[in-house]
């Protein structure tokens, strides 16, 4: 029988060995996601204004390319620096998943931050996508959704990734004298990725109406978020049957406000969490449950993190997700003993060879989504011939590199499947002829990568 703890860590974590002082209860890990946040405390990320400098840098270098050709090597600088720090936070993010005790927290900020996609047309702009994650999502976690979604949807790199450049209301100033028009690409999104949801109860008007309210809103390098009134089309917008009006940013407040209130936002929002942490067939009386706190709450997420915590099925088997490529890493990482402080130690070439770029073949680039709807939630996306064959090469090849001598695969498999092991896995293992083999058997079985 599976040990309730032993779930919580698959589950809602990175895996065994848990962290000394772990939570594995649903009271003690709301509890400890209500407090501070310990793992961005000790691996911290550069500030906001430190990632707009050095972006706002190499853009404007690369647009000085097009009439002085002789400024590519300041260009080749200011890109090598974005680059550093980009992979800085992939490197946080593996190191904080293995320190923490906190194993929740970094799980919600994946799902949050895969939320609320994004990507780049240009590697000078790489670093803001870590910057969202880190400064527009991390710090709602526990918070509530419509703060999240204000800061998210006016993060730069949401800007850039959904064309809001692009975007003048066509009867503003500038929308005159440039012959301008709407780009509805962020108003889309909005709408149907991170609010509504996909066939909900609007119209084409709705997602123009938002466009039309969120023109005046783009970036600028170097600053970021800045809200120009001589793009923003005059006049009030109706969306969903409301009307918006007023100076500045006040009405695309509103209306961010109140698309995060409605009843078709908290079905969603709900939905999504259970097939991210539970089940690709999620229980519609638990999404309803959950629905209902985060309306009485207003939009705040600990309740409905409560609700599906003290679920029945929230710490019952069967195991029927499948660990994501990171999550693959992260755990099989952990599972070997290795920490937080290794992986920010490695080299870049090393650091890229051995974490990132293996992800590509299990079917999850680093930082290139396929689309604004991030990645896919299905087992049938993740456990695919070509990406179980790369989680076996990898698991195969790769503990050997980072760790001499391997653990003893019998040791190393209690520690780091606890009661979620079978027999056979350990008797397989137990007679293969070499420690490299036998620890590739146990990375790469069922077991170790469903959660």
């Amino acid at each position: 029988m599976p040990d309730p703890a032993d779930i919580a860590a698959f589950r809602y974590g990175h895996g065994l060995p848990l962290p000394e002082g772990a939570p594995v209860t649903a009271v003690a890990m709301l509890e400890r996601l209500a407090g501070p946040d310990r793992a961005a405390a000790l691996w911290p990320a550069p500030g906001p204004q430190d990632i707009l400098d050095r972006q706002g840098e190499a853009a404007l270098l690369r647009r000085a390319l097009r009439k002085d050709p002789d400024r590519r090597p300041e260009y080749r600088d200011a890109l090598a620096a974005v680059m550093r720090q980009s992979e800085g936070f992939a490197r946080r993010l593996i190191a904080r998943s293995l320190d923490t005790p906190d194993g929740l927290r970094e799980r919600l900020a994946w799902f949050w931050s895969d939320h609320f996609t994004t990507g780049v047309r240009f590697r000078h702009d790489l670093e803001l996508v870590g910057g969202l994650h880190e400064h527009s999502v991390r710090p709602h976690l526990a918070g509530r959704f419509a703060d999240m979604l204000r800061a998210a949807l006016l993060h730069p790199a949401m800007l850039l990734y959904l064309d809001q450049n692009a975007s003048i209301g066509p009867n503003s100033p500038a929308g005159r004298n440039r012959g301008a028009g709407l780009n509805e690409n962020l108003a889309r999104e909005a709408i149907e990725l991170h609010t509504l949801g996909v066939g909900a109860a609007y119209a084409q008007e709705d997602v123009r109406q938002l466009a039309e309210l969120l023109t005046g809103v783009t970036h600028e390098p170097g600053k970021g978020m800045v809200f120009e009134d001589h793009r923003a089309e005059p006049g009030a917008e109706t969306v969903l049957g409301r009307s918006y009006s007023g100076e500045g940013l006040a009405p695309v407040t509103a209306v961010l406000a109140d698309l995060a209130r409605r009843p078709e936002t908290a079905r969603h929002l709900s939905r999504k969490l259970v097939v991210h942490f539970l089940s690709d067939s999620p229980d519609p009386a638990l999404v309803e449950r959950m629905a209902a706190a985060y309306l009485a709450a207003d939009t705040a997420l600990l309740p409905v993190y409560e609700v599906m915590l003290r679920d029945p099925a929230a710490f019952a088997g069967p195991m029927a997700k499948a660990r994501q490529p990171i999550e693959f890493v992260i755990a099989s990482l952990r599972a070997l003993g290795l920490g937080g402080a290794a992986g920010m130690a490695l080299g870049p070439k090393p650091f890229r060879r051995r974490r990132i770029e293996p992800l590509r073949g299990m079917g999850q680039a680093w930082a290139a989504p396929s689309g604004p709807d991030g990645w896919p939630e299905e087992i049938g996306a993740w456990i695919t011939p070509q990406g179980l064959g790369a989680r076996i090469a990898w698991s195969m090849e790769t503990p050997a590199l980072l760790l001499h001598p391997l653990s003893d695969p019998h040791e190393m498999a209690g520690r780091c499947l606890g009661s979620l092991g079978s027999e056979v896995l350990l008797a397989v293992a137990g007679r293969s002829e070499t420690r490299r083999e036998a620890v590739g058997l146990i990375l790469s079985a069922p077991e170790f990568n469903r959660r």
